[in-house]
């Protein structure tokens, strides 16, 4: 009888351990694989700094949990992360409601290449080199007149940034809509 206790306990966490793993295994089968990296604080100074110029709101593509937009909201961004992992949403409205924040900062689990970005002035992401020139066709098409796009980590490979803030992983660029724009009509 304790054999069998013992089975299925082993069995009942194994399962639960899978299951809980999903969200975190399932981006590796992607065509392009948005990893969960923590931005660094020294990043997230730098996305801020970059946004202390701006206004409107805010959207980080691939939020995961949700410190860029946290801090945006802190400055009374109205910000709104777009994560896919389920779990990240979850601990990133949690994180949200405890801070006094939800009033600010919104998560959603969406698909970031789903994503209507016509509405936001300023778009955050962290991507990964890979996505750069696709996103980059994508904004050229839904980025506003006055938008801008900060990335962190990868630079946009056929714009010219108007500004960047610090070095190596921690780099961020500002790019305006008018440097997106002629990027595409000279592809």
């Amino acid at each position: 009888m304790f054999g069998y206790a013992v089975v299925g306990a082993f069995g009942t966490m194994a399962v639960g351990l899978m299951a809980g793993s999903i969200p975190f295994v399932m981006p590796a089968f992607r065509r392009i694989c948005l990893p969960f990296v923590p931005a660094t604080d020294n990043q997230v100074r730098n996305v801020i700094s970059l946004l202390r110029k701006r206004k409107g709101n805010v959207i980080d593509l691939g939020s995961g949990d949700g410190r860029i937009v946290l801090a945006a909201a802190k400055m009374s961004f109205p910000a709104v992360g777009v994560e896919l992992n389920p779990w990240l949403v979850i601990y990133s409205k949690i994180k949200a409601l405890y801070l006094g924040l939800s009033d600010k900062a919104s998560f959603k689990r969406q698909d970031i290449w789903k994503t209507d970005l016509k509405k936001y002035d300023n778009i955050v992401i962290f991507g990964v080199e890979q996505m750069m020139t696709q996103l980059e066709e994508k904004l050229s098409q839904e980025l506003k007149k006055d938008g801008c796009v900060i990335a962190c980590r990868f630079p946009l490979p056929n714009c010219s940034e108007s500004l960047s803030v610090g070095t190596g992983i921690d780099t961020v660029w500002l790019y305006e809509s008018k440097s997106l724009y002629n990027s595409q009509s000279s592809l």
